[in-house]
């Protein structure tokens, strides 16, 4: 099931956590993690350090200037750090899997290695890919050229959705957020072609560019699919008056964090009622479920100005549309033209990035896109023994250890939401490196031949298998990242935090290493995730992933409060030019970062009692502040000036580098551990620090 509101460590951006510390209140009981201080490894790079950055001025450009330095963002990509040298590791090898299982001509027809092996081979056969050109979507065109009637358009529509083409809007299956152990469909915005609504309706001079310049890349892909120049100039206007009164009658990011304005379950007669010239009976029989009986409307002003379009607009104008966004789906699965000026408008333009990715990368990301769960069985049998889940399930219960000390004595709290909070925080549940059940890709046909196809029937695999299950009791053993992804997430339905094993490796968790690193590192993501259930969005489920008000009207006041200072906060820091962060947009992450590493600080301070004397140095440094040395590092990012500014705009996550020291500044623990005085940057004044947990 594609579940909608997971809290990720990282989406546009290859970044992961940080947070805000507290002195630990309360005693804990921890597990031993990381070996013996007499048995350590070092697991850091002194050059990465700029030293002539005092810690206390800048503590992100001193942990990672020197690296930055030596690392400078490649050609293919718009950003680079930590997140995108572990995602090259992993690269690496899925390449390896990849290759061997696409030469073994003998795999058993159904088995992993044969889907692996042919949807890999298929995407790298250039021959057949370049000869085909746009051929393999021909059959599709024309069925658009031929629509006659409004009723033809909708049908048509719900083709699309089953090949993974999200014209007009989004369908899918969901959780039901106020009975979450059901599952429902879900109808969103979207029929958007650039990132987000805010790109069509910003009036800045940039934003008008950009605008200008999507439909010259919409231009010269029509003509490149066979329209003479004029036709498809004036086509390509057509797309953007269609996508831009979408985008208007859409919600903002920041609107849509809000789940309880974006909850309105709705029945057939209701469905009806919202949209008379949209039929969502037909569409049900179209897309294969006709039994399909409750649905959240996610955005219900969207789909009423979407059905006053369908009945304005003219049919051809539809067709234009409909046939743009068949291209633009499949334009990096066609041949070059189409691949170059796909990459010439959403990489260059829109990210600065000024080569492409070589197509073995790109395959590999493909089939980890389509094939995860089946590729990811190969990868865990290779990079993740069964002591590494176990050494990671042993940090996870100490966090939790600290979350519980903490939530038990925190003084803004009252008892009735503190019981409720203890409820949850027993409730979550913990998923390490992979599933104990794997996906049954049966269904999926995957063949040698068009890579193209492969990609629309691995999407129309997945549409159908999220909404076969509408209706029924859910899954809670699936998972929504594949076992290679250098992420995490918490799920506030399934009120669930899960670590794929993609990122359980250095820098973030090292089983050779002290315990400093890896609680300042892979403690502060579990810290992270295991936030994000009592964040500004978390908050509102409940220990069964219900939405429902759980706090007293005074609690919540306090909340509110001290996440404003979160707000504020980041509100200030200027990414670039005129453009400074989004507080509300990031304030659910920035929350969970400021509270990730509180608890890991607490669970690593507990390391250290009982212990006589004080614990070594290694490489000058003290365990407190390698702790806050490895926290800082995993944010080790340089990114291009027009990614940056398409992040601010769509990315929950604040920028790497404010969130190496965004949550430091307003920790006492790293202000004593470096001597920080009165008027450092990093240092706030005590009256000026956010803090929650």
């Amino acid at each position: 099931m594609r579940r909608l509101r997971i809290c990720a460590m990282v989406l546009g951006w290859v970044a992961l956590a940080a947070g805000i510390a507290a002195v630990g209140r309360g005693p804990l009981r921890l597990g031993a993690v990381a070996k013996a201080a007499d048995t350590q490894s070092h697991s850091f790079d002194l050059n990465d350090l700029d030293t002539t950055c005092k810690p206390c001025q800048d503590f992100f450009q001193f942990v990672s200037g020197g690296w930055v330095k030596r690392n400078p963002i490649q050609p293919a990509y718009p950003s680079w750090g930590r997140f995108n040298e572990l995602q090259n590791k992993n690269q690496e090898v899925l390449h390896q899997i990849l290759e061997a299982a696409a030469k073994d001509r003998h795999a058993a027809p159904g088995s992993i290695e044969q889907k692996i092996g042919d949807f890999y081979g298929s995407c790298m056969d250039i021959k057949r890919v370049e000869k085909a050109g746009i051929k393999p979507l021909e059959p599709e065109l024309q069925r658009i050229a031929n629509l006659s009637s409004l009723g033809e358009l909708q049908d048509e529509t719900a083709r699309l959705h089953g090949q993974g083409v999200a014209a007009l809007f989004r369908f899918t299956s969901t959780q039901d957020d106020k009975n979450s152990t059901q599952v429902i469909g879900i109808a969103e915005q979207g029929g958007l072609g650039l990132p987000d609504r805010d790109y069509y309706t910003k009036q800045d001079d940039k934003s008008k560019d950009l605008r200008d310049k999507y439909v010259q890349h919409i231009t010269q892909m029509l003509v490149l699919a066979g329209d003479a120049p004029g036709l498809a100039a004036t086509e390509a206007r057509t797309v953007m008056d269609i996508e831009t009164k979408l985008a208007e009658a859409s919600k903002t990011r920041v609107e849509r964090r809000d789940p309880e304005s974006n909850y309105h379950k709705m029945g057939p007669a209701e469905l009806r009622a919202l949209t008379p010239d949209f039929s969502w009976d037909t569409y049900f029989h179209n897309v294969g479920f006709p039994d399909i009986r409750e649905v959240n409307v996610g955005q219900p002003e969207f789909f009423q100005a979407l059905d006053k379009q369908l009945a304005s607009v003219p049919l051809a104008d539809w067709k234009v549309y409909l046939r743009w966004h068949v291209i633009h789906y499949s334009a990096a699965a066609l041949s070059s033209p189409f691949v170059n000026e796909n990459f010439n408008f959403f990489g260059k333009t829109l990210t600065g990035v000024t080569e492409m990715q070589p197509r073995w990368k790109r395959c590999v990301a493909s089939t980890d896109r389509n094939l995860g769960e089946a590729l990811g069985q190969k990868y865990v049998a290779q990079v993740f023994p069964p002591e590494a889940k176990a050494r990671a399930n042993q940090m996870v219960q100490n966090l939790i250890v600290a979350l519980r000390a903490d939530i038990q004595t925190l003084p803004w709290m009252s008892a009735p939401t503190r019981q409720q909070a203890l409820a949850k925080l027993s409730a979550m549940s913990l998923k390490i490196g992979y599933p104990d059940k794997w996906r049954d890709y049966s269904a999926f046909q995957v063949t040698r031949g068009s890579y193209v196809e492969n990609v629309q029937r691995g999407d129309g695999f997945e549409f159908r298998r999220n909404l076969a299950e509408i209706g029924k009791p859910v899954d809670r053993t699936e998972w929504d990242m594949s076992p290679p992804t250098v992420n995490a997430y918490f799920n506030p339905n399934m009120n669930e935090i899960v670590f794929p094993a993609g990122i359980l490796q250095p820098p973030f968790f090292d089983a050779s290493a002290d315990d400093a690193l890896n609680y300042g590192g892979i403690g502060a993501v579990i810290g992270h995730e295991m936030t994000h259930g009592f964040d500004d969005e978390g908050s509102q489920y409940d220990a069964q992933g219900d939405l429902r008000n759980w706090w007293t009207p005074e609690d919540m006041k306090n909340f509110k409060e001290r996440a404003a200072c979160v707000e504020k906060q980041f509100d200030s820091f200027q990414a670039a030019d005129d453009l400074h962060e989004n507080g509300k947009l990031e304030l659910g992450e920035s929350i969970a970062d400021l509270g990730g590493l509180t608890l890991a600080h607490m669970a690593f301070d507990r390391t250290l009692e009982g212990k006589p004397g004080a614990a070594p140095a290694i490489d000058g440094f003290t365990p407190e502040q390698r702790f806050f040395l490895s926290f800082a590092r995993i944010w080790g990012t340089t990114a291009r000036p027009e990614y940056e500014r398409m992040m601010v705009a769509v990315d929950p996550h604040p920028l790497p580098r404010f969130r190496a020291n965004g949550a430091l500044m307003n920790m006492p623990e790293f202000t004593a551990a470096f001597s920080c005085q009165a008027g450092d940057p990093m240092a706030r004044p005590a009256a000026e620090r956010c803090k929650i947990w």
